[in-house]
């Protein structure tokens, strides 16, 4: 599989289950609507009340799992940040073409935006008699 191919398959769906680790009760999932960058980097909205934001400020270490159904899924593990300036609006952008809804959100108090940048994916397929497997590594995500 290749970049294109993932980003592809990841923008066939718009709902992921996220999972962040709490250091006092350990990980913890969530369902939540994304938008996926040429880049593979994955960006979502919530509420800086949420456990998966107090989470990830603590520990920025995330895991997605990516279209459930038709026996085909991406799972992807990466390191959240909250961006700012250009790369926050290039970002918001990008979001809001996939959830225009977002733009409504974006005045909510105590809104907040995460982009995921990939460490590591697999992509698997068991639709055929043998199950499909492909892995990408991708270099860790800086600053």
């Amino acid at each position: 599989m290749e970049l294109a191919d993932l980003v592809s398959f990841m923008r066939r769906h718009r709902l992921a289950i996220e999972a962040s680790v709490s250091a006092q009760t350990g990980p913890q999932a969530a369902v939540v609507g994304f938008a996926v960058s040429d880049a593979a980097e994955v960006f979502f909205d919530t509420l800086s009340s949420t456990r998966k934001c107090r989470n990830l400020r603590q520990d920025p270490r995330i895991a997605l799992v990516v279209g459930w159904d038709e026996e085909r899924t991406v799972q992807y593990e990466g390191v959240a940040d909250e961006p700012r300036g250009a790369e926050l609006t290039r970002l918001k952008e990008l979001y809001f073409s996939v959830f225009p809804d977002g733009r409504e959100r974006e005045h909510w108090p105590g809104i907040t935006y995460f982009r995921v940048r990939p460490c590591w994916a697999r992509y698997s397929d068991f639709t055929g008699a043998t199950a499909s497997l492909s892995e990408l590594c991708f270099a860790l995500p800086r600053g």
